[in-house]
């Protein structure tokens, strides 16, 4: 019972909230102590106290698979089920890091793609550090930018899969999103205009058609990628193809070379059996 997910909990893409975690990971969470004594009836309310404790962040270590307190937290959120509003909180503190770095790894498990850039993304200007626990059970320094930004584009961390999100050009290109804007376009243009203390408007105008030029330059490249590697895939996949017709039309040809060779060999006997015969008189 103090296992299975809340009865109100609504499904994650199609499944069960806590499916999101493989089974044999869940199954050593269940047997973990710290889920055990720390996470029994936990609720939304009280789970905040324990995410304040957390001193590092991780996934299993080991040869047995111990999981982490960071990860035995995760699973209590994916069977709670915590309301929307409680984990933006989690992301928008800024006292605790690692209540914020929970707040993230939850809402990338659960949100949508446009929630993950638009909640994600302005967590880029946190540079301060993290302490991350391997899988060899050593501690190793990351930094908070870094944990985001592998959260947007890797497939695994914390050895927990990460489900998919579409591309940020895609959304932009639906009106979803607004373009990304860097921090350290402000930095520039401070510099810029100290430099410059006139600015002429038409300087800022051709600023602007510059940048929108780049982002459309940067976005060409992206797709430009992902359509060369799917013309490298269709490439290989159409070169096993000839491959296979190839061997396919030599196995043939050689099925078809048998009865001949079969026939060429009974003739050969055949011409040369009088011979035989005639030497074995003769002997």
């Amino acid at each position: 019972m103090a296992n299975r997910t809340v009865k109100d909990a609504k499904s994650i893409r199609g499944t069960n909230p806590q499916y999101l975690i493989e089974k044999i990971i869940r199954s050593r969470i269940y047997d973990a102590k710290y889920w055990k004594e720390e996470c029994f009836a936990l609720t939304a309310e009280l789970l905040v106290d324990k995410a304040m404790a957390l001193r590092y962040i991780g996934g299993v270590h080991g040869g047995f698979i111990y999981p982490t307190p960071f990860l035995c937290l995760v699973l209590k959120m994916l069977q709670i089920q915590p309301e929307k509003d409680i984990v933006v909180e989690f992301i928008k503190n800024e006292e605790f890091k690692y209540v914020r770095a929970l707040g993230a790894f939850y809402l990338r498990l659960t949100g949508t793609s446009v929630d993950c850039y638009k909640y994600l993304e302005p967590l880029y200007n946190d540079n301060r550090k993290l302490r991350r626990q391997n899988r060899q059970g050593q501690f190793e320094i990351v930094h908070m930018d870094e944990f985001i930004d592998e959260l947007l584009r890797e497939e695994r961390l914390c050895d927990v899969i990460l489900p998919r999100i579409q591309k940020r050009h895609v959304l932009e290109e639906n009106n979803e999103l607004d373009p990304k804007v860097s921090a350290l376009d402000d930095d520039l243009d401070e510099e810029m205009a100290s430099d410059d203390d006139v600015v002429e408007p038409e300087s800022k105008e051709n600023r602007r058609d510059t940048e929108k030029k780049d982002r459309e330059r940067r976005r060409d490249r992206s797709r430009d990628r992902d359509r060369r590697e799917k013309e490298r895939k269709r490439d290989r996949s159409r070169s096993r193809d000839r491959d296979r017709r190839r061997e396919r039309d030599r196995e043939r040809e050689r099925e078809r070379e048998r009865p001949r060779e079969r026939d060429r060999d009974k003739d050969r006997r055949d011409r040369h059996e009088p011979d035989r015969r005639r030497d074995r008189g003769r002997y």
